[in-house]
């Protein structure tokens, strides 16, 4: 078949290749809307969901090597996901460890320390309410601040006495979440879509 005369030698081939693009890539999203019914806060270096779900092996390996045990296995109601490692930081937070011994002890490409130990890596991304927090009501309060083990990069207090979230330096550990003294908590932590 000759090439339509508004399209240069090769184009079609392009053309194809983006149609098909498209429809897979629509396909991964509609396939990962179906079996992703919810999102959990994984482990240090955990694959993006669908991933994760296909390569855990659930052996528990990643939660025995946690030194504060916050890495537990998903009960069986959680369908699919059962048994795969998460971390409930409103029970024990991730203590962000320099040297990733979860990610260390996986057995497969589930986990896996990422270059440069935490740089650029997040395990879910927090929220503040300010309509919760102590602090927006006249009160002292440093509790988040204070828990969080990445730092003033991650966590700061203002000139106001307002916790302050540096996205760029939070890696999503949960600890301040923990330590927050509102209930519900003024911290918000959502696991990363993908």
């Amino acid at each position: 078949m000759p090439v339509p005369p508004h399209l240069p030698p090769g184009s079609r081939r392009d053309l194809f290749r983006s149609l098909a693009g498209d429809w897979l890539k629509d396909l991964v999203e509609k396939t990962e809307a179906r079996v992703v019914q919810r999102r959990y806060l994984r482990p240090p270096g955990a694959l993006p969901e669908m991933g994760f779900l296909a390569a855990c092996t659930r052996c528990g390996d990643c939660g025995k090597a946690c030194p504060v045990d916050a890495i537990v296995p998903l009960p069986p109601e959680a369908g699919l996901a059962a048994g795969t490692p998460h971390i409930r930081p409103e029970v024990q937070p991730c203590i962000a460890c320099a040297d990733m011994p979860c990610a260390e002890a996986c057995p497969t490409d589930a986990l896996t320390v990422p270059a440069g130990k935490w740089a650029g890596y997040r395990l879910g991304s927090l929220e503040l309410d300010p309509h919760r927090c102590v602090t927006f009501r006249g009160r002292v309060c440093r509790e988040c601040a204070t828990a969080c083990p990445v730092g003033e990069a991650a966590l700061a207090i203002d000139a106001q006495g307002h916790p302050v979230i540096r996205r760029e330096g939070c890696v999503g550990c949960g600890a301040c979440v923990k330590a927050c003294i509102t209930t519900p908590t003024s911290l918000t932590l959502t696991p990363l879509e993908g």
